[in-house]
């Protein structure tokens, strides 16, 4: 069973919570959608009513088809996201293999890799904060570059580099702090907060 299923009841709207949140900038019209999650058209024609009725699909028509997308201003967008961020693909991986990772503080994954798309300037795809087996995390992530066939930029900080980085507000990381970004390990307030030298 997929963890999605704890709070979804159809495995059909699962699949294509995972199609859709995977692929964040697409639009999918049925018969698509219908081969990529290898699903019957009429759950899926269901499914789509009801995503679309309670706000998180907006749906267009172009020419003959009607195309469904995701509406990043739905009520919840976000939580989803976070939701099959950790329970699909490099998130659920490193959830996971988290012990093997070492001592693991925060995972960030940036906005743009999260919706597939690539790092503009030096930006990175993903933060790893703590006492990292770095031979782990580099296994992972070259398994991941195969899947998404292009480099993966990431960084990694151990909790005492990124904590005085945050205190001395350096350019690199007040960037991560301040883009869009999902929280695969850790809380974001604790990820954001600079503790105040002295205290």
């Amino acid at each position: 069973m997929h963890p999605l299923q704890h709070f979804m009841i159809s495995k059909v709207r699962v699949k294509m919570m995972l199609l859709f949140f995977n692929n964040a900038d697409e639009l999918y019209y049925v018969r698509e959608i219908t081969r990529e999650i290898n699903e019957e058209i009429n759950a899926v024609r269901r499914e789509l009513e009801k995503m679309v009725g309670y706000g998180l699909l907006k749906s267009e028509q172009r020419g003959n088809r009607m195309y469904y997308f995701l509406n990043k201003r739905y009520q919840f967008f976000q939580e989803l996201q976070q939701m099959v961020v950790k329970s699909s693909g490099l998130g659920k991986k490193m959830v996971k293999l988290r012990r093997k990772l070492g001592d693991v503080s925060f995972i960030m994954f940036a906005g743009h890799f999260v919706r597939g798309q690539p790092p503009r300037n030096s930006a990175v795809d993903l933060l790893v904060v703590g006492d990292i087996v770095i031979a782990e995390l580099q296994a992972l992530i070259k398994e991941q570059e195969e899947v998404v066939q292009r480099e993966i930029n990431y960084a990694v900080f151990s909790d005492e580099e990124f904590e005085f980085r945050k205190t001395r507000r350096d350019p690199f990381v007040m960037d991560i702090l301040y883009s869009t970004k999902v929280m695969v390990i850790g809380n974001e307030d604790d990820f954001s907060e600079r503790s105040v030298p002295g205290i």
